[in-house]
């Protein structure tokens, strides 16, 4: 009963809502750009507490991504490395296991929603490829929960919970 009401809000949700609602922009999201040196990204992630960042060009076009993992594998084939050393280390001479694949403005929300579930966060691009945000899961779920609860009272939610409960 409660996945079929969760269906019915992410339909409702893949019919009627625009990706831009989710949006983050740009001027509010950590990124570095893809001349950065391994020890700026370091700083900036650690900074910022991200686990993954997103990398520009110059241009502000969306590059790639670059994760906690990538910079530690790096690290670690890279032996000894100093500070000093990562000083003149570009980000880019980094191996990366994947980028996060970017969305346009205008993509569905079963896309952004498809790429959500394989990424912690979406970047955004418009129809130049430039940079302009990016959509974090978090934020779908959250509104997905707060539409569910929204439809279903906490007394409600609490009988169909104890009565799945029973069933175990």
């Amino acid at each position: 009963m409660q996945n079929r009401r969760l269906c019915r809000i992410y339909e409702e949700l893949k019919g009627t809502m625009n990706i831009l609602f989710f949006l983050t922009p740009k001027q509010d999201v950590a990124f570095i750009y893809n001349d950065f040196t391994l020890r700026q990204t370091l700083e900036k992630m650690e900074h910022h507490r991200y686990s993954s960042i997103p990398i520009l060009n110059r241009k502000g076009e969306y590059v790639g991504t670059i994760t906690e993992g990538d910079l530690l594998w790096g690290i670690k084939n890279a032996y000894n490395l100093s500070m000093e050393q990562a000083e003149d280390m570009p980000v880019m001479s980094l191996p990366r296991k994947r980028d996060n694949s970017p969305v346009r403005v205008d993509t569905t929300m079963d896309d952004l929603v498809f790429a959500s579930m394989q990424q912690n966060f979406v970047p955004v691009i418009d129809d130049k490829n430039s940079f302009i945000g990016i959509i974090k899961r978090k934020d779908i779920i959250q509104y997905c929960y707060d539409r569910y609860k929204k439809e279903n009272p906490v007394e409600k939610r609490r009988k169909s919970f104890l009565a799945q409960a029973s069933v175990y």
